[in-house]
């Protein structure tokens, strides 16, 4: 028997446009469900009152949290706008190679222009740097 790939093997393949979107589609999916840790940190903190809440606060207004808030920022964005990209092609439309790939581009586009537009009303409401 030949020495090759037994089935469809990643070096095989070109970059992709789908691929690309759909992998990252998945895990900006893992990294908003790894954010409800987050969440539900903060909405503990806060039900327990203003000592747990000053406790949480001096952690999530680390720097390195405000790192971790733009990554959930941005999952949110891109998992919303490829979520949309989806209920379009369950319509039928959009399915063609060129349509796809422009709208790929498209989620990309709209993700970092919503992130970035979501980071600043959050941060220009809370005061921080």
């Amino acid at each position: 028997m030949a020495d090759r790939p037994m089935s469809p093997h990643l070096s095989v393949y070109r970059f992709k446009y789908t691929l690309a979107s759909s992998i990252l589609n998945r895990a900006t999916g893992g990294v908003l469900t790894a954010g409800l840790v987050v969440l539900v940190a903060w909405l503990m903190a806060l039900s327990e009152g203003p000592e747990a809440y000053g406790r949480v606060y001096l952690v999530f207004a680390h720097w390195v949290f405000k790192v971790v808030f733009v990554a959930l920022l941005f999952s949110f964005s891109y998992h919303l706008a490829a979520g949309i990209r989806h209920l379009v092609w369950d319509t039928g439309r959009g399915l063609e190679r060129s349509q796809s790939q422009k709208s790929a581009w498209f989620v990309g586009a709209v993700s970092v222009l919503l992130t970035v537009l979501l980071a600043v009303l959050i941060w220009s409401r809370t005061g921080s740097s």
